[in-house]
């Protein structure tokens, strides 16, 4: 193979890795928000939103191939925004926060 190809092939992995490192840091911030709405009661409704991102981040069967981590991005962003709508407000003052007197 001639040094074009090689390059091509280099951009791409390098690409994928990074989609990918994406797609774990959001993953990160789902089960960050998912222990946040443990602690306050989580509801029945995001525990399904939260498994349901996860497996399909995990399983193969996608909408696009697994090396293109765009669908599981878009899942994944869809629930952790849908998680973060059922977490109760924090009241000032409250878990150490300074009240602005």
């Amino acid at each position: 193979m001639d040094s074009t190809t090689w390059t091509v092939i280099a951009v791409v992995a390098i690409l994928a890795a990074a989609l990918l490192g994406v797609a774990l840091a959001l993953l990160l911030r789902l089960v960050r928000t998912r222990r946040d709405l443990r602690r306050a009661g989580l509801p029945a409704g995001p525990r399904w939103v939260f498994w349901g991102a996860v497996l399909y981040l995990v399983l193969p069967t996608d909408l696009l191939p697994d090396p293109v981590y765009l669908d599981d991005i878009g899942v994944l962003l869809v629930a952790l925004r849908s998680m973060r709508a059922a977490v109760p407000a924090r009241e000032p003052g409250r878990d150490g926060d300074a009240l602005s007197d």
